[in-house]
């Protein structure tokens, strides 16, 4: 595109790409908390301290408990795979 062009547009697209970019930085900030190691860490330990208590089935746990290390083994692939 040309510079004219640019100008021409820049209005009608600036704000696009600007929301464009947020969305973009926000699911990325998003992935990286849900395939943060520690955190999921933290949420095994705050699962089994729920289920220790008696909060929580042994069913509910197992399931969770499932969920939370594949999340885990998922995020050990992408940091060796990156």
């Amino acid at each position: 595109m040309s510079v004219l062009g640019s100008i021409v547009t820049a209005p009608v697209l600036g704000p696009f790409k600007g929301l464009m970019w947020l969305v973009e930085t926000l699911a990325a900030h998003a992935e990286s908390e849900l395939y943060d190691e520690n955190n999921i860490r933290k949420e095994l330990a705050a699962l089994e301290q729920r289920y220790d208590l008696g909060r929580i089935t042994t069913e509910e746990f197992e399931q969770t408990e499932a969920a939370l290390l594949e999340r885990l083994n998922e995020a050990r692939r992408m940091k060796e795979g990156s």
